[in-house]
C-alpha cells in the first residue's frame, strides 16, 4: 500500500510463507486439514516445497491464515506455482456448511442467530461480491438493512457492534462493506480520517487500535487501507473485496489468466490427440 516492497527480502518471506502449507499426506488423511497455518510453532521440519506433507494430530490450515498466506504471496510478486490448490479446495470445502444464515439485527454474525459484527458482514459481503452473487443473496429490502446497519457504527470511527468503542480496523472492515454497497460516500471521511490519525504513534510509527495506545501491524495496516478507501494521497488504492492493492489485484488478474490460457492450450491439444 505504501509502495515499499524494495526494503524487505522478498524471496525470503515467499519461502517462509511456503514453509507453513499444510501439504496432504501420501494417504491424503488430511485433506479436510489443508491451508496455510499461521506459524511454524509445531516445530514442524522447515518445508517450502509443494512435496507430500507430514502427518500431525495438532497441523492444520486455518481460513484465516491460508487467506493471508496468499494476499501475502501475491502482493510480493509470487506466482502461486507451490500453492497446492487442490488441498487448499479440500481444506476451505471441510468448514462449508449447508446453510448460511444472517443474524436477527439485519448484518450478518458469525453464526446462525448470533450478534452481528463488522468483520464477520465484510467477509459475508465481499465474498457474495467476488462471486457475483450479492443481490442473488440479498433482496434490495435486505441490502438497504445491512446497509443502514453499517452506517450506523460510525461515530467519529467506525466500530464493529452497537454499544462497543470505535477501533481503527473497522473504518476498513465496515467502510470496505460501505464501499460495496455503494453508499461509503455518505459517511464522515474527515471525522473518520482525524480518528484513524489520532492513533499513529508520532515516536515508532504504526497506528493502534485506539488513541494513546500501543501500535499494532494489523491495526497499522487496516489503519492505511481505511484512509487508501478515502483516497488519502500517497497511498495506493486499496480493492474493497480482497483487502489488497489494485497493484496487487491486476496481478492476480495476470495469473488467472495465465492458468486459463494454459487450460484451454490443453483442452486443445487433447481435442486436437482424440480427433
Amino acid at each position: 500500500m505504501l509502495d515499499s516492497l524494495h526494503v524487505v527480502n522478498k524471496a525470503e518471506i515467499i519461502e517462509w510463507l511456503y514453509s507453513l502449507q499444510v501439504l496432504p499426506t501420501e494417504d491424503k488423511s488430511n485433506l479436510d486439514r489443508c491451508g496455510f497455518r499461521g506459524s511454524s510453532c509445531l516445530g514442524l521440519p522447515f518445508n517450502p516445497s509443494k512435496g507430500h506433507g507430514i502427518y500431525h494430530p495438532y497441523d492444520s490450515g486455518h481460513i484465516a491464515m491460508t487467506y493471508t498466506a496468499l494476499s501475502s504471496l501475491l502482493i510480493l510478486g509470487d506466482d502461486l506455482g507451490l500453492v497446492n490448490k487442490e488441498a487448499c479446495l479440500a481444506g476451505l470445502r471441510a468448514l462449508q456448511l449447508p446453510d448460511g444464515r444472517y443474524s436477527y439485527e439485519n448484518a450478518l454474525g458469525q453464526g446462525a442467530g448470533l450478534e452481528a459484527h463488522g468483520g464477520s458482514t465484510f467477509c459475508g459481503i465481499a465474498s457474495l461480491c467476488l462471486m457475483g452473487k450479492l443481490e442473488d443473496v440479498f433482496s434490495e429490502k435486505e441490502l438497504n438493512r445491512i446497509r443502514r446497519w453499517c452506517i450506523l457504527r460510525q461515530q467519529n470511527g467506525f466500530h464493529g457492534r452497537p454499544n462497543k468503542p470505535v477501533d481503527t480496523c473497522y473504518s476498513f472492515w465496515v467502510g470496505a462493506t460501505l464501499t460495496l454497497l455503494d453508499i461509503f460516500k455518505y459517511t464522515n471521511f474527515e471525522r473518520n480520517r482525524n480518528f484513524i490519525l489520532s492513533t499513529q504513534d508520532r515516536l515508532v510509527g504504526g497506528f493502534a487500535k485506539w488513541p494513546d495506545s500501543h501500535p499494532d501491524a494489523l491495526h497499522a495496516y487496516f489503519g492505511i487501507c481505511g484512509l487508501s478507501l478515502m483516497g488519502e494521497s500517497g497511498i495506493n488504492e486499496v480493492h474493497p473485496a480482497l483487502n489488497v492493492s489494485l497493484r496487487t489485484y491486476k496481478h492476480l488478474q495476470q495469473i488467472h489468466d495465465s492458468w486459463k490460457a494454459k487450460n484451454y492450450e490443453k483442452s486443445s491439444n487433447h481435442l486436437h490427440v482424440s480427433t
